[in-house]
């Protein structure tokens, strides 16, 4: 009885012996009653569908045996079949409520690739995956942050906690196979000077681990971009000037505001897309042609908007020309 005891016990504590245990007691019953009575089961699945209903409900009466040595032996899958499948059941919920709570938490380690990882959370960074996910709905996006539990709850979305600056943490995001990372400034560091230092020091981190990935970071004052470039940052966006220039140019041109929430939101009016260089395109006028027959309108080649200055020259091979028009329209572009 105490060997019996100590057993159980043990069987309680370690999940994969359970379900070991289970699929033991399974076949071993099947076998049991196929051998005991062949005619009442006359094949190995029937014997397994009759245990099997027997130990997750009380059986659905197609099959019973009808021996005394079989009805002996079907009080003994009751007795302890229907315990240890329980038992069983009972720890794959608690594991996958575990698995669920680890998530929720944090602490489980992401493992695609081709991501976007969001870095520090705040209500930019939810204006943020909403337009990732409105742009790419099938993207996946790791956010990572200190607090205890995801802010966000999405099926594209998987929480990372932890200190973003640490290798640890990164390697958690899956950083070297990630596509995009942005990097948002700490909203509760007042001190313009000691955001963007963190900021600094975790966009370095970044791209120590993976020198290929597109960075865009959020920078509070516009003269530490040098040091951001010095990081080989991508993109910078000026959180404080940016708002304050399209405010004031809003109030010398009325309506300028609904241009600009057009070319930022995926979700309003035209866009902002890139399109790659035909054969057929020689110079710029040539696509700036072929571009507004199609419905587009070409504005730039990477940061140089004075393509209407240089129609005329030759567009260049790495050229990045930018359009605007409506998703249909550049759906049928590319």
């Amino acid at each position: 009885m105490y060997i019996l005891q100590k057993f159980f016990k043990q069987l309680v504590v370690n999940k994969l012996g359970i379900f070991s245990f289970t699929f033991f007691i399974v076949i071993f019953s099947s076998i049991v009653m196929r051998l005991i009575e062949p005619e009442t089961f006359p094949g190995w699945f029937d014997a397994l569908w009759y245990v099997m209903t027997t130990v997750t409900t009380v059986g659905y009466g197609d099959f019973y045996p009808v021996s005394v040595a079989g009805r002996i032996y079907a009080i003994f899958i009751f007795l302890i079949g229907i315990g240890i499948a329980g038992l069983a059941i009972g720890k794959l919920v608690e594991a996958l409520g575990a698995h669920r709570k680890r998530k929720e938490e944090g602490r489980l380690n992401f493992k695609g690739k081709g991501h976007f990882v969001i870095i520090g959370w705040s209500e930019k960074a939810k204006y943020a995956i909403s337009e990732i996910i409105e742009t790419h709905p099938e993207i996946d996006i790791v956010l990572i942050d200190q607090l205890n539990v995801t802010p966000i709850t999405h099926k594209n979305v998987h929480y990372i906690q932890g200190d973003p600056s640490s290798e640890s943490v990164l390697m958690q995001a899956n950083i070297n196979d990630a596509k995009s990372v942005l990097v948002f400034s700490d909203d509760s560091i007042q001190d313009s000077a000691l955001a963007d230092g963190k900021t600094l020091l975790v966009v370095t981190s970044v791209e120590r681990l993976n020198q290929q990935i597109h960075s865009t970071v959020e920078i509070k004052k516009e003269e530490n971009i040098k040091n951001f470039r010095h990081a080989k940052v991508d993109e910078f966006v000026l959180s404080h000037e940016t708002v304050s220039r399209m405010a004031v140019r809003s109030a010398f041109s009325r309506g300028i505001t609904e241009i600009y929430t057009q070319l930022l939101s995926y979700k309003e009016g035209e866009n902002l897309f890139e399109v790659r260089k035909r054969g057929e395109w020689k110079t710029y006028k040539d696509a700036f042609e072929g571009l507004l027959m199609e419905g587009a309108t070409l504005i730039s080649d990477g940061s140089d908007l004075g393509i209407n200055k240089k129609l005329n020259e030759p567009i260049r091979e790495d050229a990045r020309l930018y359009i605007i028009c409506s998703k249909e329209v550049y759906e049928s572009l590319t």
